[in-house]
């Protein structure tokens, strides 16, 4: 399959792009800077990307954004996370439509912010959007894919919870406090956390890339768990005690906004996957631990 895919270089795309081509297929990363062979170059602040290069695609992927718990959320920064996922998807989108010859699937990151706080209720992707800034974000990041899937493309929104590995995102700071013996759970502990092993997020990529599945689908693990039932599970695999908690006044004063959407509890269920017959390799967060700070993603 020829693969075009944005936000190649980003830790998600980066294990992406080995993972496709380790499986057979050709895959051709976007770029802003010159590009190097293989590559092609864009300009989604413009809206520039050649609709002759989308239409030599049998699929899109687009991974690209701005990290959201990169910078501390000053109205600056805040335009940046928008404008960093709408514009690129937009200019995939109607590049897409635009295209002579019409890929066959989309598939557009989305994230699980767009439920909100979801408390102790479990949510699936027939559930409505969430408020705050991470779900009003998502629901434009999304509808930007409109223009592709007007044109006939199978546009799939892949709203993907907490990637769990070593070396990236929320366990990277997490892995560290807890082989210092300094780890715990954050504020009470009470809200959920929609983990899912990098394996398993780069198996349901595939998945989707093959199967008639349109629409919002869950990229998170199958048995979600509380933050602190998260926490004793890591201290459990690394064998560290699980005994200093970060209060959450102390994380939202670190972070601002950001620290209290990261207190959020989002008990998301990956219904689409389950129906349409996704095996997890990692069924368990001790399972996806247990990977992700023993083993190397391929």
């Amino acid at each position: 399959m020829q693969i075009l895919i944005a936000g190649a270089s980003g830790f998600l795309g980066r294990h992406l792009v080995s993972h496709l081509r380790n499986a057979g297929h050709h895959v051709t990363p976007l770029v802003r800077r010159p590009p190097r062979p293989g590559e092609v170059r864009w300009d989604p602040t413009a809206g520039v990307l050649d609709a002759s290069v989308v239409a030599k695609a049998d699929a899109v992927i687009n991974l690209a954004g701005a990290g959201v718990g990169d910078k501390r959320w000053t109205a600056e920064y805040k335009k940046v996370l928008l404008d960093s996922r709408v514009d690129t998807t937009r200019t995939i989108a109607l590049a897409v439509a635009a295209a002579e010859r019409k890929p066959r699937v989309l598939l557009n990151a989305s994230a699980v912010g767009y439920y909100g706080d979801t408390g102790d209720r479990a949510v699936d992707e027939s559930s409505p959007a969430g408020e705050g800034f991470l779900a009003d974000l998502c629901k434009v990041w999304e509808a930007a894919t409109h223009p592709a899937e007007d044109a006939g493309t199978r546009v799939v929104l892949m709203r993907t919870g907490f990637p769990l590995d070593k070396e990236a995102g929320l366990l990277k700071p997490l892995y560290l406090q807890f082989r210092l013996f300094a780890g715990g759970r954050m504020g009470d502990g009470r809200q959920y956390m929609p983990w899912i092993s990098v394996p398993d997020w780069l198996g349901a990529v595939s998945f989707l890339l093959d199967r008639e599945i349109s629409g919002p689908v869950n990229l998170t693990g199958p048995e979600p768990v509380t933050n602190a039932e998260f926490s004793a599970a890591l201290g459990r695999v690394l064998n560290r005690p699980d005994l200093l908690p970060v209060p959450g006044f102390a994380l939202r004063m670190a972070v601002g906004e950001f620290g209290r959407e990261a207190l959020a509890s989002q008990r998301v269920m990956p219904a689409v996957l389950v129906r349409a017959g996704f095996t997890f390799a990692h069924q368990t967060v001790d399972e996806a631990l247990q990977q992700a700070v023993s083993s190397i993603t391929q």
